[in-house]
């Protein structure tokens, strides 16, 4: 008949398995093996553990011996478990890895389980489990492009300062256009949300016209001022102006924040410009359009309003697009920029340094 292991504590390590198996950020394994030792130094049988923590007899058995022959070491890891080895050498993975952030098949534009398999010898479910574990994810593309704006680094820190550092007494307006808007019916009413089926939508539409959405969205309080007009011309661009100067305080200055548009640098955009000092312009760079705050509001606003959207005309469009503005203004919430001029500047450089290499190529 096989004895229990007799379990002697020192105050020490009574003290700690007590902190172990009270204490809320233990795993909960680990939390149940204190307690285990706890009772068995009580001189409880496993029987009388088991019962009373509501496990089996072994279970008990099994860690009280393991604590008994090493101690804390023997109750925080688990033992090692049978099972077969790893088939896959790492010499394959490295393959796997090589082709896929290196190489591109000869049949298609990027690397699918199949292809992948195919060419390395794998089983399609070890391909995935190697991507997976090394973040890969060749299926995805973003689209990217680095500016090539000779005066980059004075626009992006002129504009990231204006984030992260504002003027006092001013206003700061990243403004924009959203252009091509369009009021879209579809050509049928789309199958309701169930269970087993997402909703639906016809893949063919009306088209009822387009709608162009100024907007200014205040950079400190996260507020947007937005109007709509029909086209996106100069005259349009310096009635929002207008717009945005009337409505700010007259004791406040007004920084714009906006991109390269040829509207936007109209003779009579500057002229206006020189008469109302107190509304000074900051262009972000070429090909730079994430720097621009207010492009985030308009990703909201397609997220949750224009895409899955039915419009039977224009004007229902802009109802709903102003609609979307004053709901959003009732409880607003600025964007936070967190990044720094120069990180982006380090980051932008990085990128440059790659694409100078492929194109050396």
């Amino acid at each position: 008949m096989r004895i229990a292991s007799a379990i002697t504590l020192d105050e020490e390590e009574q003290d700690l398995l007590n902190r172990l198996a009270r204490s809320r950020s233990t795993s909960v394994r680990l939390a149940e093996r204190s307690r285990i030792v706890l009772l068995a130094a009580q001189g409880k049988t496993n029987e009388a553990i088991a019962e009373e923590l509501a496990i089996s007899r072994q279970k008990a058995g099994r860690w009280r011996s393991r604590y008994s022959e090493y101690g804390l070491a023997g109750i925080e890891k688990d033992a090692p478990r049978p099972g077969r080895n790893p088939q896959i050498v790492e010499q394959t993975i490295e393959e796997v890895i090589t082709l896929t952030t290196q190489y591109q098949p000869e049949e298609a534009t990027h690397w699918s389980r199949r292809l992948m398999a195919g060419a390395t010898g794998i089983s399609e479910s070890s391909v995935g489990r190697i991507w997976k574990a090394h973040g890969l994810k060749p299926h995805l593309v973003k689209t990217f492009k680095l500016s090539n704006d000779k005066q980059f680094v004075e626009k992006l820190e002129d504009v990231v300062g204006l984030y992260l550092s504002p003027p006092e007494n001013a206003v700061v307006f990243s403004c924009d256009e959203k252009s091509q808007m369009q009021a879209l019916d579809r050509t049928q009413p789309g199958l309701p949300l169930k269970k087993g089926r997402c909703g639906t939508m016809t893949h063919d539409y009306k088209r009822n016209g387009t709608l162009t959405l100024f907007a200014a969205l205040n950079t400190l309080t996260g507020e947007v001022l937005g109007t709509c007009a029909k086209r996106h011309r100069h005259q349009e661009w310096l009635t929002f102006l207008k717009m945005i100067n009337k409505q700010t305080p007259a004791d406040k200055e007004i920084h714009i924040i906006c991109d390269n548009y040829a509207t936007h640098k109209h003779p009579k955009v500057r002229s206006w410009l020189r008469y109302h000092k107190r509304v000074h312009v900051h262009f972000t760079p070429t090909s730079a359009s994430w720097l621009n705050m207010v492009e985030r509001f308009f990703r909201e606003l397609t997220d949750k309003q224009l895409r899955r959207g039915v419009f039977k005309s224009v004007p229902e469009l802009e109802q709903t697009v102003l609609q979307f503005i004053d709901s959003h203004n009732k409880a607003p919430a600025p964007f936070i920029w967190t990044k720094s001029a120069s990180d982006i500047l380090e980051k932008v450089t990085r990128g440059r340094e790659k694409l100078n290499k492929l194109q050396s190529v």
